[in-house]
């Protein structure tokens, strides 16, 4: 290993010691080798411990925390760990093509801002479909709170940003941490409060860069987390965001959430926070109304099938050391200067 490390990758992970172990491997096959991988496993957990010491690769250090705190904490404690100027984070269930961190350090480099956040795109993989996310880059001069909330169709957001294709110094994450507790939309939690430092711009690498793999059958805690504590986050952190973000949030993120309680109760409350402190639109209106008519699955189907109509070529499988084209229909030449937010529910 160089003394001059680029790099510290961080992967919370917890008793999946097959998954983390696809995750490290992609990290380590970077064209950037002056890295290391730092493994923060959220309690103990000797399966992974003895999946991390069977890789045999000196980059690779783990971190047994001795409880569980959950995600967030667990990236922050990789954050302390790390001794090179950049962190890229990397959720245990996803994997990265080999030029992600080269493509995002060039971005870094090139970038205006003091301190640049670097994401990209992504090839999302579901049971039915793949397909290149986020679906355009953000518009000049285009509020990132509005890029990362606004629909502008029924069944999906334009915009996008997800952990595993964040990129950002060290001494930002240190000065700006994930919130401890949040269950859902960390990444979009994250990006707005660091956006907030008058320093700090977000830049995106048009390729994409990472596979975000929701094809394993195992739980998801985002999609269990309770819509009463999402609101209240969301109430939190309302002067980060623009009225009509406000509102794209609570018709379609947090709708999503509280719909399965089919309570005429909830849905009259949501509508009229969403009126009360945001500006909706009609997209919004008839967002919120599908979500709560419609089956979260029948919903889920209906999205993959357009994307993927839309994007026929969008996401072809890589090849070791390719990095696949963006498809006809992305604006790849949209301005890449300046969350998982779940806008795609």
């Amino acid at each position: 290993m160089s003394s001059t490390l680029e790099v510290s990758v961080v992967i919370p992970t917890f008793d999946r010691p097959e998954l983390v172990t696809r995750a490290v491997r992609s990290a380590l096959a970077q064209t950037v080798t002056d890295i290391e991988v730092i493994v923060v496993v959220d309690g103990p957990d000797g399966a992974t411990r003895a999946a991390l010491a069977a890789i045999g690769d000196p980059r690779v250090r783990p971190l047994e925390l001795p409880t569980k705190g959950g995600a967030p904490n667990a990236r922050n404690q990789g954050v302390q760990a790390a001794r090179a100027p950049w962190t890229a984070l990397l959720d245990d269930d996803d994997e990265w093509l080999p030029e992600k961190l080269a493509v995002q350090l060039a971005r870094a480099r090139a970038a205006t801002a003091r301190t640049p956040v670097v994401a990209s795109r992504l090839i999302n993989k579901t049971p039915r479909a793949q397909f290149v996310m986020p679906r355009r880059l953000p518009a000049e001069g285009e509020p990132i709170c509005e890029y990362l909330t606004v629909r502008r169709g029924l069944f999906h957001g334009d915009g996008f940003i997800q952990t595993s294709t964040i990129l950002a110094p060290t001494e930002l994450l240190r000065r700006v941490p994930f919130t401890v507790g949040l269950r859902r939309q960390q990444e979009l939690d994250w990006t707005l409060r660091a956006l907030a430092h008058d320093d700090v711009a977000l830049v995106y690498a048009t390729e994409p860069l990472v596979l975000w793999h929701q094809d394993e059958d195992r739980p998801r805690i985002s999609l269990n987390s309770p819509w009463e504590a999402q609101l209240e986050w969301l109430r939190g952190i309302r002067p980060l965001l623009t009225p009509r973000a406000y509102a794209a949030i609570v018709t379609s993120i947090i709708s999503s959430m509280a719909a399965p309680t089919r309570s005429v109760r909830v849905f009259r409350m949501l509508l009229a926070d969403a009126r009360r402190h945001g500006h909706p639109s009609a997209v919004d209106y008839l967002t919120f109304l599908q979500i709560w008519l419609i089956p979260p699955q029948v919903r889920h189907v209906l999205r993959d099938r357009i994307l993927g109509r839309r994007r026929p070529a969008a996401a072809p499988t890589p090849q070791a050391g390719q990095v696949p084209p963006v498809a006809s229909g992305v604006d790849a030449a949209a301005p890449a200067v300046n969350r998982s937010t779940d806008v795609h529910a």
